[in-house]
């Protein structure tokens, strides 16, 4: 598929996912989801890339929510394969995705663009960000994960408060619920994010992926996530990546990922 809404950038191991569609303060229609979904299939499997930074292009917006004029006329079973589709292919895949995903939030970040945010392991957002789930002011709920992830990040009662009064909230209310991990400003929103992603990139990628296994067990009601900890845990033991950073360390010497 020729990728039309997004474009990657990589860097010393750092992939740059933006985007691209200004006009629309990138909203996620199906073709971008679908890019998007085809690009971290890939991206997946090339071991040059370690983190991956999730933004969209220009000051206004990361995404300001889904096409709505794409689902406006649609019935109740289109509604449902709507969100399925999206999870499975999207939302869900870069919630368990193997290598650690940054939400740049550089703008407006609302409805299905939260979602996504939400979906990411980490989220920095500039100062001028906004942040919300409207859906309930079109008469309909979010529908990519949102009152599941939300709920997860800033509690039962503020998710509540934030989905049923569809309003928009501020990244120093974001920061202090919990929502957010970092407050910058615009022109250092990217730096903050390679700042982390450089960080990540000092470790195991083995062990980061066990990591991300494990935290989202606890989140998942059908595994256990201690027994999944446990296991993985194990797992550690039989990489090379282990090897090398318990010989790095008797060594005291920096390990060589």
């Amino acid at each position: 598929m020729k990728e039309e809404n997004i474009h990657l950038q990589t860097k010393n191991g750092i992939g740059l996912l933006l985007i691209r569609r200004p006009q629309q303060l990138n909203a996620l229609n199906i073709k971008t989801i679908e890019e998007l979904h085809q690009r971290l299939n890939l991206l997946e499997k090339d071991s040059n890339i370690k983190v991956l930074i999730l933004s969209g292009e220009g000051e206004k917006a990361f995404v300001a929510g889904a096409d709505i004029k794409e689902f406006a006329n649609f019935s109740k079973k289109q509604g449902k394969e709507l969100a399925r589709i999206g999870q499975e292919k999207l939302f869900n895949k870069i919630e368990n995705f193997t290598k650690p995903v940054i939400a740049a939030i550089n703008g407006f970040a609302l409805g299905g663009g939260l979602e996504l945010a939400m979906s990411c392991h980490i989220r920095v957002a500039s100062e001028n960000a906004k942040m919300g789930l409207p859906e309930v002011s079109l008469g309909v709920i979010p529908g990519y994960g949102g009152t599941q992830r939300l709920s997860q990040l800033v509690g039962k009662g503020k998710a509540f408060e934030m989905i049923l009064s569809a309003k928009m909230i501020n990244t120093q209310d974001a920061l202090k619920w919990g929502l957010i991990n970092y407050e910058v400003k615009q022109k250092s929103l990217l730096a903050k994010c390679n700042e982390i992603a450089e960080q990540i990139i000092k470790n195991s990628p083995r062990a980061i992926q066990y990591a991300i296994k494990s935290i989202n067990s606890g989140f998942n009601h059908e595994l256990n996530g201690f027994q999944v900890e446990i296991d993985s845990f194990g797992d550690c033991f039989e990489s090379e990546e282990f090897v090398e950073g318990t010989n790095a360390f008797l060594e005291k010497r920096k390990p060589k990922f």
